[in-house]
């Protein structure tokens, strides 16, 4: 029962790890940027479920559904109007654009809201369901259900729409993409407010389960490194077997060694595999 009941919380965990990472993968692989202001778009997009629960009474289950355009909007319009004007640069330039990005929004996140960290109790609670000594609670398998229809969205998106063939050229080949008429600026922005998009939604599910902090900005940015390096980079499956790798991981870490050293182990597994293979799970040589 230990052994089932460790694979279902890395279930839980791993699907929130792939909706985590899937935005950072996304604007890495397609623009080549390592968005560091990823894991404040994941805080705020939790503070924006938390003020619509407190004020409004607003479920989280919908708060998503204001996310998701809201953010997509906040990141098209920082790719176009910032981003976009040293794309071409050096990857240690739009490093440290998204750095500076990082440090304004997080400091204006503890400015508003302080750093100390909140807790979205909902009110009933929703309870858990238990299957012999194995307990899982509501909120968590509502959670994973929904980052994993997230998860099957963006791929369904990637491969069955205009646009997201058009995204996959751009990443698989810009030249020939810009040959075949594609836009490129404009699929740079769409790439980007998607991944902005997915961290919004992906905050909301983590102000669901976990306490937010703008403090926590940095630890959500990790685990999307980490899961991205872990299933490859900018793979849609890839970034889902990552997070379940990671979670599976973190879980038999914290449950034999202690939870002091899960994210020990999951580090240990990130040099592994920059050792041995760094196109990670499902990804390609020349994408790594």
């Amino acid at each position: 029962m230990q052994a089932i009941q460790i694979l279902i919380n890395a279930l839980v965990l791993g699907s929130l790890y792939a909706c985590i990472a899937i935005g950072f993968s996304l604007v890495w692989g397609v623009l080549n940027v390592i968005n560091l202001i990823h894991g404040s778009f994941i805080v705020l997009g939790g503070y924006l479920a938390f003020m619509l629960y407190q004020s409004l009474h607003l479920s989280p289950w919908y708060a998503i559904f204001v996310a998701a355009p809201l953010f997509f909007a906040f990141g098209y319009v920082i790719q176009r109007l910032i981003l976009n004007r040293v794309i071409t640069a050096p990857v240690l330039v739009t490093l440290t654009l998204t750095f500076g990005l990082d440090l304004i929004l997080n400091n204006a996140m503890i400015y508003f809201f302080t750093a100390d960290y909140r807790k979205m109790i909902l009110s009933p609670p929703l309870g858990s369901l238990a299957f012999g000594g194995v307990v899982v609670p509501v909120d968590r398998l509502i959670a994973t259900v929904t980052a994993l229809a997230l998860t099957g969205l963006l791929y369904l998106l990637l491969r069955r729409s205009k646009v997201g063939r058009a995204i996959v050229a751009v990443r698989l080949d810009r030249d020939a993409a810009v040959l075949m008429g594609v836009h490129v600026p404009s699929i740079y922005a769409v790439a980007f407010g998607l991944g902005a998009a997915l961290a919004g939604c992906a905050g909301v599910l983590m102000a669901l389960i976990f306490p937010i902090s703008p403090l926590t900005s940095s630890t959500f940015l990790g685990k999307a490194f980490v899961v991205c390096v872990l299933g490859g980079l900018g793979s849609v499956s890839g970034a889902l077997a990552g997070g379940l790798l990671l979670a599976l991981v973190e879980s038999v870490g914290a449950t034999y060694l202690g939870p002091a050293h899960a994210t020990t182990l999951s580090f240990l597994l990130l040099i592994i595999f920059l050792i041995l293979r760094p196109q990670g799970l499902l990804g390609r040589k020349g994408f790594e």
